[in-house]
């Protein structure tokens, strides 16, 4: 599995590729936008590609994480192989029961 950072930038590129509209919105800032936000117009677009991404995530009823997985992972088995394992990793670090944590999130275990 590619590192944490490699695999959300493949998720974001394979949200653009499903959102041609938002690549043209994106590609089309006005540059002062960022000016006055004290950003490069490269940071600005970056800053609305993420805003964009964790809306549909939370549209989804997702974490932006499982988002990410769900775009790239190999199948849906895979998917909620990955999404399992990082919400154990979750609740351990919750210092949370396993089967209390899923109650909490709706998770089947």
């Amino acid at each position: 599995m590619a590192a944490p950072e490699q695999q959300h930038e493949l998720a974001l590129e394979k949200f653009l590729d499903q959102r041609p509209e938002l690549r043209i919105e994106l590609d089309h800032l006005n540059p002062l936008l960022a000016q006055a936000k004290g950003e490069t117009l490269a940071q600005f677009r970056d800053d609305r590609l993420h805003e964009a991404f964790e809306a549909e995530a939370e549209r989804l009823g997702l974490f932006a994480w499982e988002l990410t997985l769900q775009l790239t992972a190999a199948t849906p088995e895979d998917y909620q192989a990955q999404r399992l394992e990082v919400h154990r990793e979750v609740a351990q670090m919750a210092g949370m029961d396993w089967l209390e944590y899923c109650d909490l999130y709706g998770i089947q275990p």
